[in-house]
């Protein structure tokens, strides 16, 4: 089992930034890969970043490409979102998720944190 506790969420205005963490423990060499997903109210949860357990790869969807960034830091079993220039449209509930490949795909991820709400203000 992985165990994935996020933090760092919270409220602030537009074009300011926030660093999500997310801790993993347990079996975490079962799931090098890490990502992160969004779930705004009324809509479905989508990608968000991506990094392999090297962190020489990642992936990121276009809506946050050149704002948000994903490292890791694998002393600490810890994976990060930098989030800059954030816009109202980034309001959302972010979840971390541990998946055994670097993938867009939700389904691949087979562990899940319980999310921390993120709120841009205009």
């Amino acid at each position: 089992q992985v165990q994935l506790l996020e933090s760092g969420g919270g409220l602030v205005q537009a074009g300011g930034s926030l660093r999500l963490s997310c801790a993993a423990s347990g079996r975490t060499f079962r799931t090098p890969a890490m990502g992160w997903f969004r779930q705004a109210p009324g809509k479905e949860r989508e990608f968000v970043v991506a990094i392999s357990w090297s962190g020489g790869s990642t992936l990121q969807a276009d809506s946050v490409k050149g704002r948000f960034t994903i490292s890791r830091d694998n002393a600490k079993n810890t994976v990060y979102l930098q989030m800059n220039s954030l816009k109202p449209e980034d309001t959302a509930v972010y979840y971390c998720a541990a998946a055994p490949y670097l993938t867009r795909s939700e389904s691949s991820y087979g562990y899940w944190g319980q999310g921390t709400q993120v709120t841009v203000s205009s």
